[in-house]
């Protein structure tokens, strides 16, 4: 029975110090380097959203007589859509509303008229001017740019996402390599911040029609107008074995 007892003692005196040395090799960690990458680009957007709104209005004001119907100026507004090349989807209703006539501010309103708000979206903002020229000014309440998207916004955050990654690893191979030591393997990619920056436009000149005044169907003047780009931008942060 002693000579079991002391067998097994000199079993675990042998095997302790194996077992010591994995769980040491196991503690060790390899050598690290975080390093954190940035990216961005600027893109002219192609396409940008026209807030429109029209509404109904009487030729003679006084009279209150011969009264132009929001259903009116809205065929306008589309064929002046399909005229100039676009899809009748490239128009849509944002919203609808009203408001009261007075011929005597101190009566009681005489009559309600309709208004609709649309969201019209097109590739540049030249073309609103030929759009508009072809509805009834009258009809016109107001026209502004709502938004600015570019088409291809995803593809190009994707990319700008590898370029902040291949920022990241360059970056960790010249300070690895000051120090006379070899980049490894990757270990971990983390997405630290992304930042879209979509400018309001920016008018250099005030070429675009004034809607109040009385102008010709076929009097277009050219747009003038700059938009400032959108701007995407990506941090990626990225840890790589030193070898």
């Amino acid at each position: 029975m002693k000579k079991i007892i002391l067998s097994s003692l000199l079993a675990m005196t042998v095997l302790f110090p194996a077992f010591s040395q994995v769980k040491y090799e196991q503690q060790i960690v390899s050598p690290k380097i975080e390093v954190a990458g940035f990216a961005e680009m600027e893109i002219v957007p192609d396409e940008i959203y026209f807030s429109i709104s029209l509404r109904e209005y009487f030729e003679d004001e006084k009279s209150q007589k011969n009264k132009v119907v929001i259903s009116t100026l809205e065929k306008q507004l589309l064929k002046a859509i399909a005229d100039a090349g676009l899809p009748k989807e490239a128009l849509s209703i944002s919203g609808l509303g009203g408001y009261q006539n007075y011929t005597d501010k101190k009566k009681k309103p005489a009559t309600f008229l309709e208004s609709k708000q649309y969201e019209l979206k097109v590739s540049s903002a030249d073309k609103l001017d030929g759009i508009l020229s072809k509805v009834e000014s009258r009809g016109v309440q107001y026209a502004n740019v709502a938004r600015v998207d570019h088409s291809k916004r995803e593809e190009y955050k994707k990319q700008v996402k590898i370029d902040a990654l291949k920022a990241a690893k360059v970056k960790a191979e010249y300070l690895v390599a000051s120090l006379d030591e070899k980049l490894g393997k990757v270990i971990e990619i983390k997405e630290l911040d992304e930042n879209l920056y979509f400018p309001q436009p920016v008018f250099a000149k005030a070429n675009m029609r004034t809607l109040a005044q009385e102008e010709s169907a076929d009097a277009v003047v050219e747009s003038d107008v700059q938009y400032q780009k959108i701007k995407i931008s990506y941090r990626m942060q990225a840890a790589f074995e030193i070898k």
